[in-house]
């Protein structure tokens, strides 16, 4: 697949039209379900070897969020050959009480891996607490960065964004 193959198919199995409330309030008219491209084995397979390269020098751990980033990171790992934190939206009550599961993260250069960027937000949250727990973060990644502010906002919190596809790159894919 070329990068405009792979855009286009993202969209084709992913954008849907209508009235959607983001996770940041807003309202849209159009939305990626993320489930879709990450419930594909062979797409998501060709999205996290694409992603690999992307990956900044250095880096110790991917950390995904839930809930999509739990699917990108794990493929997005077999590839780049580096361990995979989970990163819970809050820590569970029982077992391990842990917000990060899997890889440990303090005192490591994590990288924060998330399925569609919009406003940056959960980024930005998941970001502080990984911070407090020790991790050294400086980089996001996502499949899909809808060009809605999320760059500027991670920028401000001092974090880089990457993203395999824009809203851009989407839109022109034929």
């Amino acid at each position: 697949m070329t990068d405009s193959d792979l855009a286009r198919r993202v969209r084709d199995v992913s954008r849907l039209t209508g009235q959607f409330v983001l996770r940041s309030g807003r309202t849209a008219t159009e939305y990626f379900d993320k489930y879709q491209f990450e419930s594909d084995p062979v797409l998501l397979d060709r999205l996290a070897e694409q992603m690999a390269v992307l990956i900044p020098d250095g880096t110790e751990v991917l950390a995904g969020l839930e809930m999509g980033g739990i699917a990108v990171v794990t493929a997005l790992g077999r590839h780049a050959g580096l361990p995979c934190a989970f990163v819970r939206k809050q820590a569970k009550q029982y077992g391990t009480a842990r917000l990060a599961e899997g890889a440990e993260v303090a005192g490591r250069r994590v990288l924060v891996v998330e399925d569609v960027v919009t406003s940056g937000g959960q980024v930005v949250i998941s970001t502080g607490e990984l911070r407090k727990l020790g991790a050294h973060v400086d980089h996001a990644l996502c499949v899909i960065d809808r060009q809605e502010g999320g760059v500027a906002a991670l920028n401000a919190e001092g974090i880089a964004l990457r993203a395999l596809l824009t809203r851009a790159d989407l839109e022109a894919a034929v």
